[in-house]
């Protein structure tokens, strides 16, 4: 079914950026203002992901940055995009998100990983199992299970969370993860922001072989993508290029706080394939050349929601990239 880029819900991927000469508090600011701002635009959710061990994102402790968005808004959705569920025990993520869901009723989502959120010598400092990531559908019954109203005579109960309706997304980058939201029938979103290779596969296996649940009848996919927004392309193309070090960061290993634009920067031609590859779904320009190239990607992908995170060196520039999106839908 053909989708328009008009009709779909937008919603917000925040990973709390740390920018170069600014500090995590700074962040944490910039978070409660940009999702008052996406609020009073009509925007959806907004999500928080977990990472750690990174200089450049401190939402490493996702459920209480949560807590902090909840509290300073009324109206949009506050989330995980996600929590790493192999990091934490199932229970422990139940009653927090049962605090949060009990704080903020009918605003609160769950979107859960399998992946670690960091490299391998933090992921043992997390005292994470080795073996968790194929654990993840058990632990996600497991979650499920606490969550449940049926469990009110179990041995082990989630207080607070039993009894509580907080709807729980499938978050991945590959093909396996469309395997798990399709045979438990819970929604999907794809990080095609920074893993856009196996995008249309996964969408088409989810769909495919998604089997109808209590929560969720019919497959509903979300895809996250880079935008960059400005008034002119010449401006966007500028703002990029702090997002464009945070990715050669990744492929050099050196990884450091978002940086300021550089209108000198170049790309070493060693990486320019593996970045274009990073890049795929990164849409920068001028409000005509983003709502050009993202109407294609909802058309192409049919997908039912679009999630947009934005590597914008100034707070400013990038309160305005998420108000030209907007507008772009509206007008």
């Amino acid at each position: 079914m053909n989708k328009d880029f008009k009709q779909i819900p937008l919603s917000v991927l925040d990973l709390a950026v740390i920018c170069e000469g600014y500090t995590p508090s700074d962040s944490f600011r910039n978070s409660r203002d940009l999702a008052q701002h996406v609020e009073r635009l009509g925007y959806q959710r907004y999500w928080l992901a977990e990472h750690h061990n990174m200089p450049s994102i401190a939402s490493s402790a996702t459920s209480v940055l949560i807590g902090d968005v909840a509290g300073a808004t009324s109206t949009i959705r506050v989330g995980s995009g996600g929590i790493m569920l192999p990091n934490h025990s199932p229970l422990m993520v139940a009653e927090q998100f049962g605090t949060l869901a009990s704080l903020y009723p009918g605003r609160i989502d769950l979107g859960l990983g399998r992946a670690p959120g960091t490299d391998q010598h933090t992921a043992a400092a997390l005292q994470r199992d080795d073996q968790a990531a194929y654990k993840f559908p058990t632990s996600v019954r497991e979650l499920q299970n606490y969550f449940s109203a049926d469990n009110e005579h179990g041995r082990v109960r989630a207080i607070p969370g039993e009894g509580l309706d907080i709807p729980m997304w499938i978050l991945g980058s590959s093909t396996s993860s469309a395997h798990i939201a399709a045979s438990l029938g819970l929604p999907y979103a794809f990080a095609s922001h920074f893993s856009p290779v196996q995008l249309h596969q996964a969408l088409d296996i989810y769909r495919s072989t998604f089997k109808p649940s209590s929560v969720c009848k019919e497959p509903y996919a979300i895809a996250c993508v880079n935008v960059t927004a400005a008034d002119t392309s010449e401006e966007a193309h500028l703002l990029a290029t702090s997002m464009r070090k945070i990715f050669m960061g990744i492929l050099t290993q050196n990884r450091s706080p978002l940086q300021p634009p550089d209108k000198d920067f170049v790309l070493p031609p060693e990486f320019d394939q593996a970045l274009q590859q990073f890049l795929t779904y990164s849409f920068i320009g001028s409000p005509d050349e983003v709502e050009a190239s993202i109407s294609q990607f909802v058309t192409d992908t049919a997908i039912d929601e679009l999630m947009v995170v934005s590597h914008i060196y100034d707070h400013q520039a990038r309160l305005r990239s998420y108000e030209i999106l907007k507008q772009l839908q509206d007008n």
